[in-house]
């Protein structure tokens, strides 16, 4: 029976001395995602990332990849990895460089290679060298390593960092186009606006642990508030709308409104009884960034407090 998950990882934990990387880790990616992994520098996305391709042994824990065990050799032979620091031979033209790992795959032959760097966008440079790429072509490059063997399963990190908003755009429909393919994309990015309109779920980890693993729609969808375009609005009606519980952020004609839908007909009512022109009230979807903001906030927060009660001697309020 084939497994319905790409990717599976429980209590991923990994230790150097004192330090812990990360600590029970469990994850499901599904076939046919694309999956973003979330977290600021030194979170240790890049240390699962390293467990899950058997560069990096775990202290405890362990994880399957397209149904068999992580550390299975032909299973590795179905995965393309795009790290987020590359370098190849600066002499080596950009054919010579993807054939290489072609045949470190068992590949041979040079339709595989032609059909990784045109998908790429870089059919008309493989006699280029190396050393004459600018950055964002050696990120196509390495983009095209990864992709050669037409994995199942790809692993990419920071894969557009480089890249121009073209190329941005290009890798994005290719990530796409793979994703209907049925493959399964596992990337790693700090560039969150673009996240947004690539991934089907993220997870998010903090001090090596994880605080959230879920669907992206869900967070975007989660908080409610409403851009509310006025006239000009005397101090008065503030006061109304502050005496009722309606939260107002903003000012000069453009507010935003944090609270329950159902209670938009009373702002009305309050803006209407001051005679505040009201000309626009559209809904404002959370981004993604802004959710990961307050994610690390709330979660700062929360280990602020922890800390203190451990100092304390007792649990948080």
């Amino acid at each position: 029976m084939v497994s319905l998950n790409a990717v599976e990882a429980l209590g991923l934990t990994k230790c150097y001395g004192r330090a812990t990387a990360c600590q029970d880790v469990n994850l499901l990616v599904r076939r046919g995602q694309i999956f973003g992994f979330l977290g600021p520098n030194g979170a240790g996305k890049s240390t699962v990332v390293k467990i899950l391709l058997g560069l990096v042994p775990p202290t405890r824990g362990t994880a399957r990849l397209l149904g068999r065990p992580y550390k299975d050799r032909e299973v590795h032979r179905r995965i393309g990895y795009l790290p987020e620091l590359f370098r190849y031979p600066p002499w080596l033209s950009v054919h010579e460089v993807v054939k290489w790992h072609a045949r470190v795959l068992g590949i041979s032959g040079r339709q595989a290679v032609v059909e990784a760097l045109e998908a790429v966008g870089l059919a008309d440079r493989q006699q280029a060298r190396v050393k004459t790429l600018s950055k964002g072509l050696q990120q196509r490059l390495g983009l095209a390593v990864a992709i050669v063997g037409d994995p199942d399963l790809l692993f990419l990190d920071e894969p557009t960092s480089a890249m121009d908003p073209v190329g941005r755009h290009e890798v994005g429909e290719l990530l796409h186009a793979w994703r209907h393919r049925g493959k399964t994309i596992f990337l790693n990015s700090h560039l969150l606006s673009e996240l947004e309109g690539l991934c089907d779920s993220v997870a998010l980890i903090r001090q090596g642990r994880l605080v959230y693993t879920g669907s992206l729609q869900t967070i975007l969808s989660a908080r409610s508030e409403f851009g509310v375009t006025t006239g000009p609005v005397p101090t008065a009606c503030q006061r109304e709308w502050e005496g009722e519980g309606l939260e107002l952020s903003g000012g000069d004609g453009d507010w935003v409104y944090a609270g329950d839908r159902d209670r938009l007909p009373e702002l009305h009512a309050i803006l209407a009884r001051h005679r505040v022109a009201v000309y626009e009230v559209v809904p404002v979807r959370q981004s993604l960034e802004s959710w990961f903001i307050r994610s690390l906030q709330g979660e700062e927060t929360k280990y602020a407090a922890h800390r203190a009660a451990d100092h304390m001697g007792g649990p948080p309020a």
